[in-house]
């Protein structure tokens, strides 16, 4: 009998304040009995949700579970910046641009756009929650100029558009005197990505999916032509599972030592009240990635999105372990508060009402693992920072192989190569953390 234990469950450090700030809602059960199911996908975030959708695109009758370790919009879904991107968005270059057949790729991620467009329109999830509006690369400095710059005459090659702004317009969109420049592109959808997140799992589960929260899976084993699935609490078996678990796949002893697992930060200030509101000015809602892929993500939402307020996300840490530390967090809080304080001086000193760790992973090779690991065992993992697009991608495909459809999304992901080994631990973690912390200084103003 094959059989594995689970090396580490999500431990993430701070509140999923995507998921804070949205009213309560009724809880999903945790899984308590034995059951049986067609499919079982483990993780309930972009991926897995997807996968969960298209399974029943694919065959409405099969009987299918989600387990996830956490509440639902509580692990990467509440922790995220809400950027679904469609344009290349490669987080080791300099100014985003990718190599490859990125055609391709932008179709590709417009698919997992219309994906998520037609789960909103069939399920009713709240419109406010998948905003197709657009996104801002800002700049600052000479360096982020040229990054913009470059990154256009990128996008004219790919026949894509976009639209320059001066600082005044900056300055009219972000209410912050901060930024000289940016690049607006018009495809980008900005999410409240807890409350899409809560709004397909309604929709799934309305249609029958059995959906577990706080139902960590500390084991699984083969048996027979069946896989078993141990939580604390129950013991599920079932004819498929897609792993949708991101990083967590080195968890289930998959991909060990070729997965970075990278923490980024994010804070995100209390509701701004009126007068607030009026001393910032500018839009009610934008979203800048920075020029450098290493400057600071900002975003404003309003009420339609869970209150008046900013987030700030920058810093990043590689933690081989899966846990980022308290004091990584208190590091990057210091920071992010500097960062808006130097954007918004005259609300300066306003302290976040939530600051906390998110995690993602890349590999070496920019590749994700979307196959079939083991017979009827399914990978939907390694998003490389682009979970909300990339996930949703992995999601879909994970399930069409699972239902033995060979697509053009399918294609793609078994035509990769798997992701390189990395050096040793002991080694990875202190030369990794030392390039981003000098990377972190090096666009400290953008």
């Amino acid at each position: 009998m094959y059989h594995r234990a689970v090396r580490h469950l999500p431990d993430l450090q701070g509140p999923a304040a995507w998921d804070a700030i949205l009213p309560a809602r009724a809880a999903y059960p945790t899984a308590a009995d034995n059951a049986r199911y067609d499919v079982v996908i483990v993780g309930a975030g972009f991926a897995g949700l997807s996968a969960a959708r298209r399974l029943t695109q694919i065959d409405p009758n099969l009987r299918i579970a989600v387990l996830d370790a956490l509440a639902i919009g509580q692990g990467g879904t509440g922790r995220n910046s809400g950027f679904m991107i469609d344009l290349p968005h490669e987080l080791t270059s300099d100014d985003y641009a990718g190599a490859g057949d990125e055609k391709t790729l932008i179709r590709f991620n417009r698919y997992a756009q219309d994906f998520g467009q037609a789960a909103v329109d069939d399920y009713g999830i709240d419109p406010n929650y998948f905003d197709k509006s657009g996104k801002i690369n800002g700049a600052v400095g000479v360096v982020a100029l040229d990054h913009n710059a470059t990154y256009a005459r990128h996008l004219d090659d790919l026949g894509e558009g976009y639209e320059m702004l001066d600082a005044q317009a900056m300055r009219d969109v972000t209410g912050s005197a901060h930024y000289q420049s940016g690049l607006y592109t018009p495809g980008t959808v900005m999410l409240q990505p807890a409350g899409y997140i809560r709004g397909l799992a309604a929709g799934l589960a309305h249609q029958g999916v059995d959906i577990f929260e706080r139902s960590p899976v500390i084991k699984f084993e083969k048996s027979g032509s069946h896989w078993v699935l141990h939580t604390d609490r129950a013991r599920i078996d079932c004819g498929q599972v897609i792993l949708a678990v991101n990083g967590h796949l080195e968890s289930f002893g998959y991909a060990r030592g070729r997965l970075m697992q990278v923490f980024l930060f994010a804070a995100m200030t209390p509701e701004l009240d009126r007068d607030a509101l009026a001393v910032l000015g500018g839009q009610p809602r934008w979203g800048i990635t920075p020029s450098d892929p290493m400057g600071t993500t900002m975003r404003r939402i309003d009420t339609g999105q869970g209150g008046n307020r900013i987030i700030t996300r920058t810093c990043a840490v590689l933690r081989s372990g899966l846990r980022a530390s308290p004091n990584d967090v208190a590091r990057a809080a210091r920071v992010m508060q500097r960062k808006f304080d130097e954007r918004f001086p005259k609300l300066a000193g306003l302290q976040m009402q939530y600051t906390w760790a998110g995690h993602l992973c890349l590999s070496g090779n920019g590749v994700s693992v979307t196959c079939e690991i083991l017979t009827n065992l399914f990978s939907a993992c390694v998003q490389n920072g682009l979970g909300t697009a990339r996930g949703t991608l992995t999601g879909i495909a994970a399930a069409e192989m699972a239902c033995g459809l060979n697509t053009d999304l399918t294609a793609h992901f078994q035509n990769e190569t798997a992701p390189k080994a990395l050096p040793p631990r002991l080694f990875r973690d202190p030369g990794a953390n030392a390039v981003l912390r000098y990377k972190e200084w090096r666009a400290r103003s953008e």
